[in-house]
């Protein structure tokens, strides 16, 4: 029971940090970045790939 509900709050830790960072990779800010330098911020990719990692787990976890 406590492995489940330790899941769930990770599978909803994942997807409010990969929402997270796609909204710092889609910002106005990134984009201008992007524009000059093709580069996007380290952060918006940490945070995406962060939250897809923690939805992973927390799938495990409730299995």
């Amino acid at each position: 029971m406590n492995s489940k509900i330790i899941g769930i709050v990770l599978i909803i830790a994942g997807v409010a940090l990969a929402i997270w960072g796609y909204n710092l990779y889609d910002s106005a800010g990134s984009q201008v970045s992007r524009a000059f330098s093709g580069d996007a911020p380290l952060e918006s990719w940490a945070a995406m790939i962060g939250g897809v990692v923690c939805v992973l787990l927390g799938i495990a976890k409730v299995k």
